[in-house]
């Protein structure tokens, strides 16, 4: 089932259902991509509070970089579950023979590493989108600064979300130095 074409009403069911997805990660990236949505939009409206042809070209260029964002933030909501499928298959696999053993292993640790990359790409988009965020409400329409509120409120909980996705799947994974090296970058997209 893919996600992004279901009506909302039936994405909530999905979200409420005893299902394991879509879960936090997916809904992570969901609350991003309407996040930086709300920010393109802020930057689209008529009458901004930008003044001259300069700042009129840098609110259409954050505009144009919310709506990429927001694009790739709405696939990460059927990344995110299809990564996670990809776990529940791996630890499915057959055990009962010493090679099904290692190659279960070895799914087990591509699978959790696919689902830890598709969390910490939606860190890494809602950091973006929330670099733009003071541009847009500084140049965009002043009326709707409680829009570009909401779009940052989104934005932040989407990043700390997904962070909780990547903690939880980095607890799983034997290699050493990729855990660091994720670890250190989620600490760094946080910091924004």
């Amino acid at each position: 089932m893919k996600l992004t074409t279901l009506p909302v009403t039936d994405l909530l069911v999905a979200f409420r259902s005893s299902d394991p997805t879509p879960g936090g990660g997916s809904a992570s990236a969901l609350a991003g991509a309407v996040g930086a949505s709300l920010l393109a939009m802020v930057a689209g409206l008529p009458k901004p509070g930008a003044s001259g042809e300069d700042d009129l070209n840098r609110l259409a260029d954050a505009g144009g970089r919310c709506t990429a964002l927001a694009v790739q933030l709405e696939a990460l909501i059927d990344d995110d579950s299809a990564a996670y499928e990809l776990v529940v298959s791996a630890f499915r696999m057959s055990k009962g023979t010493d090679e099904e053993k290692a190659a279960r292993r070895a799914g087990i640790q591509r699978a959790m590493t696919a689902a830890t990359e598709a969390p910490l790409q939606v860190m890494r988009l809602c950091a973006e989108a929330l670099e733009a965020a003071p541009l847009v409400k500084t140049l965009g329409n002043p009326n709707a600064s409680s829009d570009a509120a909401v779009a940052e409120g989104l934005l932040g909980a989407a990043l700390h979300g997904a962070h909780q996705n990547v903690e939880i799947n980095l607890g799983s994974l034997e290699d050493a130095g990729y855990v660091a090296r994720v670890r250190e970058e989620a600490s760094r997209l946080l910091a924004h």
